[in-house]
């Protein structure tokens, strides 16, 4: 099933894409605990995602970096903010500089995603991004975040029809 539906909320500054998954929510989770299991997802399929680091407790840290069909690697890291395994995580997303270290000159959305079982089985899985500003958030749209994060979470089901292996 995957992206059944991504809205922009400018009033709101918010983007929040919702996708169903034929899976519990338990396995869901795993396309997020599991680092292997996320660079399988993460990005678009031009982009692979490649974590180096990936502390998903309160205060920990994830990093990793993207390969480009040319070779290009931008980096992004993820602030842990809150973590209830299996249906909640909340993470303060932002880009790096190659050496790993933040990029404070663009934007730092927070990220929201909610794992929710659905009526007669199956996971509803919704991710909010919440934007600093309008400015924000639409250089972030002219980067290609609404094409890639829906490209990214499209990959999803495969994985999860794959048995779950990494």
């Amino acid at each position: 099933m995957t992206v059944t539906n991504v809205q922009q909320d400018r009033d709101a500054l918010t983007l929040t894409l919702t996708a169903e998954y034929d899976a519990p929510v338990e396995r869901v989770w795993q396309v997020w605990a599991d680092p292997r299991q996320l660079e399988r997802w993460w990005g678009p399929p031009t982009y692979p995602a490649t974590f180096v680091e990936h502390d998903l407790t309160p205060g920990g840290t994830v990093t990793y970096f993207m390969t480009g069909p040319d070779g290009d690697q931008p980096h992004g890291y993820w602030r842990v903010v809150a973590v209830d395994a299996p249906g909640r995580l909340e993470v303060e997303d932002g880009f790096a500089h190659d050496d790993g270290t933040p990029n404070d000159d663009l934007p730092i959305t927070t990220m929201r995603v909610a794992l929710d079982e659905r009526t007669g089985g199956g996971t509803l899985m919704t991710i909010r991004s919440v934007f600093p500003s309008l400015e924000a958030m639409d250089r972030m749209a002219a980067m290609g975040m609404v094409e890639g994060i829906t490209e990214a979470v499209n990959q999803v089901d495969a994985l999860l029809t794959n048995a779950g292996a990494p």
